[in-house]
C-alpha cells in the first residue's frame, strides 16, 4: 500500500510518501528542496555517484513511521544537505526546515 499526504510544518507544505513493502516501510518527506527518508536512502551513493546533482537529502534509520523519521536524528546527510546547514545528528523536522 502507498500512502501520500501533505503535511504542514510551520507554514510549509511537505508530501509525506509511506510505501508498506514486505516486512519494511519505506519512509519519506519532502518538498521542492529536498527530503528526508528511512534507512533505505543510501546516501554515500548520492554523494560520489551523483554528486554533480547537489541532491539535498538526509537519512534516518531505525524509523518507522513519518512521525518518527520528522522526530529522529539524522544518521547521515549529503554534501548538498551540509551547504545549507544539514548535519548529522539534526532532528528530521529541523533538517526540512533548513531545505525551504
Amino acid at each position: 500500500m502507498i500512502h501520500l499526504s501533505p503535511m504542514d510544518l510551520d507554514g510549509h507544505t511537505f508530501l509525506t510518501v509511506s510505501v508498506k513493502l514486505p516486512k519494511t516501510n519505506l519512509l519519506v518527506v519532502t518538498n521542492d528542496q529536498g527530503y528526508i527518508m528511512c534507512g533505505a536512502l543510501d546516501v554515500q551513493l548520492l554523494n560520489d555517484k551523483l554528486k554533480d546533482r547537489n541532491i539535498i537529502a538526509g537519512r534516518a534509520v531505525g524509523v518507522k513511521t513519518i512521525d518518527e523519521l520528522l522526530e529522529s536524528p539524522l544518521e547521515s546527510v549529503t554534501v548538498g544537505a551540509e551547504k545549507l546547514g544539514i548535519h548529522k545528528g539534526m532532528i528530521g523536522k529541523d533538517a526540512l526546515l533548513k531545505m525551504i
